[in-house]
């Protein structure tokens, strides 16, 4: 065997030592890795390699017109120059085929130089920017090719996609419609119309419902009157003393499930009476703190932080074998994005706020762009928590995803938030502190891109290539940072292929948690451990298994292809 996939499927760990001026270095160990690709395949990934880079060259030098369609007045390429742009569609779909979809978008951009004529590759790299989560870049091609082909069904139908991820219900409505117009005999079509018509309703719906509320969901909750079945088998939290740690690990195992004589997977159950309780004491527990959460790491001891979990709570549960439960001695902050995608995400999410009533000091937790309304709806979050317990406790839910704090300092120099820096040179961590958190995110201002930017190499800013929040450059960062008297941003947000990324010239650290995410993407997951002198140290991953037969985005209102 190779000596590259024999590391990949080693099982352990591995550590490295990242300066925040410097390059990481392995310091011990093996690393557990995925492999998403099946050896017999390598050959032709590294056939593929050269191509790639040589495409990554062309399309530097020549001017990448996906983002607009074809160039007026160009004449249409001569057929040899059509052959060359079809042989890289043909080697951007295998790449795509076996989850290479970052390579994949490099060549459908080089045969869109070759040929900006043909509708069918800005449809295609679309999907692939879907696949990136790059929704704006993913809208921006299917319009490209809905101008070149008004016909063009599936151009539509990324666009509504695109616009579904967004929590843009209408207009994905507008797409689907189409869809449904231009293949009025695709019963598969008609059906994806009439789910999403009823989701826009039942939004409006909620909508109205929410903006007439003067009573929190909480206030209903009457606990006394709550009785716990003789029949119930999973932890029991009686009268009205703490949380303990016997029902926190018993609730572990609950979530874990077993499995019969049969072979088949059983999972346990959380009485509602004491996920309420976990809710109630963790909404005033969030409610007390401040937007930005000033954290101390003493000398001689250290903080974890993990990026999205997003669901994938056997993986959580491996985060915990590897590297310590949370504990007094071993604090944790999990940057946002707990659940969606990942069809566990109560598990997930309860699990953390289990700790965070049994140790309040000892794990922090942050808002993602996942835990708001729009998204929940759409990637899962609110069919669970409605399958598993109730529409009620989904509403608790929202009410206290409000009050998660939006950042974290740690000893005065590493900022921690999920997404990233502002369009806007002149906020402060005290404008910060002054917004109303206590919201649904808008479309633009200091929540959303905390919650929503992600860092470019180019300096400046852009467009998000999400359709929400900014891309923002080093210069930003350091003059950021610099302003506001910090050494580092930490976010998450971002897939990473090694489960993390160091930018911006050390100063910008993306850290991602959640290992071959959404069953697909066979990318590691990683975690970070700040001594006292706030010098990363990285831990990579390998995803753990889990039982079979639940997908992720199981309990999503939609089948949507593409959202995966």
């Amino acid at each position: 065997m190779h000596s590259s996939d024999a590391r990949r499927e080693e099982e352990g760990r591995s550590t490295t030592k990242q300066s925040v001026t410097g390059d990481a270095r392995e310091e011990q160990g093996g690393m557990a890795e995925c492999t998403s690709h099946k050896p017999s395949r390598r050959l032709a990934f590294s056939r593929l390699s050269l191509t790639v880079q040589i495409c990554v060259c062309l399309c530097v030098l020549v001017p990448v017109t996906g983002m607009s369609g074809a160039p007026g007045g160009a004449a249409r390429p001569t057929p040899k120059l059509s052959e060359k742009a079809e042989r890289f569609k043909r080697e951007a779909n295998y790449l795509f085929s076996n989850n290479k979809f970052k390579d994949s978008i490099t060549l459908y951009t080089a045969a869109i130089n070759e040929d900006p004529f043909n509708p069918s590759y800005f449809c295609n790299r679309a999907f692939a920017h879907i696949k990136m989560e790059n929704y704006g870049q993913a809208l921006e091609d299917a319009e490209a090719s809905i101008a070149l082909d008004s016909t063009f069904v599936k151009a539509y139908y990324r666009r509504g996609i695109s616009h579904l991820a967004l929590g843009k219900t209408k207009l994905a409505l507008a797409d689907l419609r189409a869809v449904a117009r231009l293949r009025p005999g695709d019963p598969a079509a008609q059906a994806k119309m009439k789910q999403c018509e009823k989701i826009v309703r039942l939004e409006a719906f909620e909508a109205a419902i929410r903006s007439d509320k003067t009573a929190s969901p909480f206030d209903s909750i009457q606990l006394e009157e709550i009785q716990v079945e003789e029949s119930y088998q999973g932890p029991r939290w009686d009268g009205e003393g703490p949380i303990s740690e016997e029902f926190v690990a018993q609730m572990l195992e609950t979530f874990r499930g077993y499995e019969d004589k049969e072979g088949r997977h059983c999972y346990g159950r959380l009485h509602k009476k004491y996920a309420y309780k976990i809710l109630i004491q963790c909404r005033e527990a969030f409610k007390a703190l401040k937007n930005v959460v000033e954290l101390t790491i003493p000398k001689g001891t250290e903080l974890t932080v993990c990026g999205d979990t997003h669901g994938q709570y056997f993986d959580l549960l491996n985060i915990f074998k590897l590297n310590g439960p949370p504990s007094p001695s071993n604090p944790y902050i999990f940057n946002g994005d707990f659940v969606d995608r990942g069809s566990w995400s109560f598990e997930v999410v309860m699990t953390l706020l289990a700790f965070k009533c049994l140790y309040p000091d000892s794990i922090h937790l942050t808002r993602g762009n996942h835990e708001t309304v729009a998204m929940n709806k759409i990637y899962g979050f609110e069919g669970e928590v409605t399958t598993k317990q109730s529409k009620h406790m989904y509403e608790c839910f929202v009410e206290l995803f409000w009050y998660l704090p939006l950042a974290m300092t740690l000893n005065k120099e590493v900022f921690v938030c999920h997404g990233g820096l502002f369009r806007d040179d002149r906020v402060t961590l005290a404008d910060i502190n002054k917004v109303n958190r206590a919201v649904e995110p808008p479309d633009e201002g200091i929540v959303c891109d905390l919650l929503w930017s992600d860092p470019q190499n180019a300096p400046g800013r852009a467009a998000s290539k999400r359709g929400t929040g900014c891309t923002f450059g080093p210069d930003v960062t350091e003059r950021w940072l610099e302003e506001n008297k910090l050494k580092l941003l930490v976010r998450s947000h971002e897939m990473k292929e090694d489960g993390y990324e160091v930018q911006h010239n050390g100063k910008c650290v993306t850290i991602f948690s959640a290992p071959n995410y959404c069953d697909q993407m066979g990318n590691l997951g990683a975690l970070i451990r700040f001594a006292s002198d706030c010098q990363p140290t990285f831990t990579r991953f390998a995803a753990a298994p889990h039982p079979e037969g639940i997908r992720p985005m199981h309990y999503a209102p939609m089948s949507m292809p593409g959202l995966m």
